[in-house]
C-alpha cells in the first residue's frame, strides 16, 4: 500500500513509525487506521522504497534508524548505544542520554525493541534488542536512507558542476 508523502507545508506531522490514530468514539479506542510506515511504497520484491525527505518526526526521528542499526548487532544497554552513537559523531556535542533512551522507550512502546532487565556484576541494567518489527522498520529505514544518500550525491553533483563552471 502507498503512503502518500508528508507535506511539510501542511503544517502536521505524521505519526512516528508504529503509531496508530485511535477512534475516540470507540468504547475500547482501538486503532481506527493501520500505522503509518516509513517507506512510502515497496518494489516488486517487497524491499521498501522511498522517495524525498519525508517522513518528518519529532526532534530525535533522526536518531531512530541508527539505534535500530546498532541493535541490528546484537542487545545493548543503553550506555553501550550512546557511546557508538558519539563514536559516529552523529552530533557536533555530546550525545543527549536522555534522547537515547526517550528514543528507545518510543522503539519499544511501538514494538520495534524489546528490553529485559540484566542482573549479575555491577548494576542491574536494560539492555535492548531488536523485534521482528524492529527489523521490518530497519529495513524501511535503509530504503529512506538511500534515498537521502541519492538526493545528497546529486546535490554534490550540482553544487560541483556549479563550481567549475564559476571558476572558468
Amino acid at each position: 500500500m502507498a503512503i502518500p508523502p508528508h507535506d511539510p507545508a501542511d503544517g502536521a506531522d505524521p505519526a512516528p513509525a508504529g503509531a496508530q490514530a485511535l477512534d475516540s468514539d470507540a468504547p475500547d479506542a482501538t486503532p481506527s487506521v493501520p500505522p503509518l510506515a516509513i517507506a512510502s511504497d515497496h518494489d516488486q520484491a517487497g524491499a521498501p522504497i522511498h522517495r524525498g525527505w519525508a517522513p518528518v518526526g519529532s526532534r530525535h526521528r533522526w536518531m531512530e534508524p541508527f539505534v535500530l542499526a546498532m541493535l541490528a548487532g546484537g542487545a545493548a544497554h543503553g550506555y553501550a548505544i550512546v557511546g557508538e552513537l558519539a563514536q559516529l559523531g552523529i552530533t557536533t556535542g555530546s550525545v543527549d542520554v536522555g534522547q537515547v533512551y526517550r528514543t528507545l522507550r518510543d522503539l519499544e512502546e511501538a514494538g520495534q525493541v524489546r528490553s529485559v532487565w540484566v542482573t549479575g556484576t555491577g548494576p542491574a541494567r536494560r539492555d535492548y534488542e531488536l523485534t521482528e518489527t524492529g527489523a521490518a522498520a530497519l529495513d524501511e529505514w535503509a530504503a529512506v536512507m538511500k534515498e537521502r544518500a541519492r538526493l545528497v550525491a546529486e546535490f554534490d553533483a550540482r553544487y560541483l558542476e556549479w563550481l567549475t563552471d564559476r571558476s572558468r
